[in-house]
């Protein structure tokens, strides 16, 4: 017999679907310690940001007092003019020829052997070194090239010059110019200066050690930064900046040594001229590596020192000048 429901009567519930229980989600162990390396990684104590915000900031800030540095130091050897004082050595070479007259024939060797060494530079150097710049720099190596080996020319010139020819020259040119432009007396304090009949200045034998010939510390660095010239373009920039900052007090070590100038003093002195002594470096490097003739033009550097060294002492530029005489070589 069939049994009838009311309409409006609930249907019976179905019974509720049985369920696994949630399980969690398992990842393998190698998972987990990337996790973990992960989170530690990008987990930075906030010491640690301090500690690198401080350290990015002071690496600026030191970048900008270099940067700044820089710029004082070639704004000051710019506007000192000293680097027109080898410039007027030269000239002043030329219209002082019996300034050099005794020393013509030692000249003459001295140009000798500086084309000598300037073509055997050429011929074993060169090409080697324009193969090995072509790896870096392509068409630009056969110009690149240049500058390195008139630098490796000037360096073994320097040492032959300065250490069998042209030595003691240069002092004796550095003291005839300053008794010329009316210094006499200091420069009798290192060695005697007499008057011929004539009305001519003779300079005598020096009194105290004369200078060193050759300076170990301007070879070595001259070597050191010699790759610098590897660099296109800028690369020789670099070079005579930092050679000529390094190198340009030197030219004055005779003038340092009449006034009987202790280390500290002189130190004080270059720094205060700086810019001026980075400038006058530059173009007197600039002068000794131009083939051949450089070893002239080194000249012109130690007249155009005396010069600026009579300045200093206060001679007019357009003092009256006598004749005098260096001992023959």
């Amino acid at each position: 017999m069939t049994e009838i429901r009311p309409a409006d009567a609930p249907a019976a519930a179905a019974p509720p679907a049985y369920e696994e229980p949630a399980q969690p989600i398992q990842s393998s162990p190698e998972a987990t310690r990337v996790r973990q390396r992960h989170t530690e990684a990008s987990a930075v104590p906030d010491g640690d940001k301090a500690i690198t915000g401080r350290a990015t900031g002071t690496v600026a800030q030191s970048a900008g007092r270099q940067v700044r540095g820089v710029a004082s130091l070639a704004a000051d050897a710019v506007a000192s003019g000293a680097w027109a004082y080898p410039l007027r050595g030269a000239l002043y070479i030329l219209t002082h020829p019996t300034l050099i007259g005794p020393v013509l024939p030692l000249l003459l060797r001295a140009l000798l052997m500086s084309a000598g060494v300037v073509a055997a530079c050429f011929f074993f150097l060169y090409l080697p070194q324009v193969a090995w710049l072509a790896f870096f720099t392509g068409p630009l190596a056969f110009m690149g090239a240049v500058p390195l080996v008139l630098g490796e020319a000037y360096i073994i010139l320097m040492f032959l010059g300065k250490s069998f020819l042209l030595g003691q020259l240069n002092v004796d040119l550095f003291d005839a110019v300053l008794v010329q432009k009316g210094n006499a007396a200091l420069v009798q304090q290192q060695r005697p200066v007499t008057t011929k009949s004539s009305g001519a200045r003779q300079l005598g034998k020096l009194l105290s050690r004369p200078l060193s010939k050759l300076s170990t510390d301007n070879l070595i660095r001259y070597l050191l930064t010699l790759p610098l010239n590897f660099i296109p373009l800028i690369g020789p920039v670099f070079f005579l900046g930092y050679n000529g900052y390094k190198s340009g007090p030197s030219a004055h070590a005779r003038y340092f040594q009449l006034k009987g100038w202790d280390k500290s003093r002189r130190a004080n002195f270059i720094d205060r001229r700086r810019g001026a002594y980075t400038a006058f470096g530059m173009v007197s490097l600039l002068f000794n590596m131009v083939p051949v003739v450089g070893v002239i033009l080194g000249l012109s550097s130690t007249v155009g020192a005396a010069l600026w060294a009579s300045e200093l002492e206060g001679s007019a530029p357009t003092q009256d000048e006598v004749v005098v005489s260096i001992p023959a070589r």
